[in-house]
């Protein structure tokens, strides 16, 4: 699964989801792509399972881009454990996305095909997703 290799912090503020995405807001290198239309914190977990049935459904054609990385550390404590003494390890790394954000792109691989790839793909997602199409692709 993704996580970063180092880090300069083991743990992060929470901080908060406000705001539509800017920078990933469009295709960049696919023709078809997932984009999401609500803000969520997607944990690398998502994004591995998400990968797999794209793929498992792709059967090795074309080629696919995951455009998020999970690089924010979410910590937990131990379970039954009294209050104080500090805040917990790091349990799970996730990627912050914002509505507006593509997550994933596909190309090389028929429209139909792509599609229920990244319908396979948004099912493994937390939030609500598109999927949008470059312009003068398809119909």
């Amino acid at each position: 699964m993704l996580q970063p290799k180092r880090t300069k912090y083991r743990s992060h503020h929470r901080g908060r989801r406000k705001g539509v995405a800017v920078a990933g807001s469009t295709l960049n290198f696919g023709e078809y792509g997932l984009k999401t239309t609500e803000a969520a914190w997607l944990t690398s977990r998502q994004i591995e399972a998400a990968r797999r049935a794209m793929t498992r459904y792709a059967r090795r054609g074309g080629r696919m881009w995951i455009r998020v990385f999970p690089d924010k550390s979410v910590t937990a404590r131990a379970a039954e454990t009294r209050m104080g003494k500090g805040k917990g390890a790091p349990d799970h790394w996730v990627a912050v996305v914002k509505p507006g954000k593509v997550l994933f792109e596909m190309a090389g691989i028929p429209e139909e095909t792509a599609k229920h790839a990244l319908t396979l793909a948004a099912s493994k997602m937390p939030m609500a997703t598109k999927i949008v199409v470059k312009p003068g692709i398809g119909s």
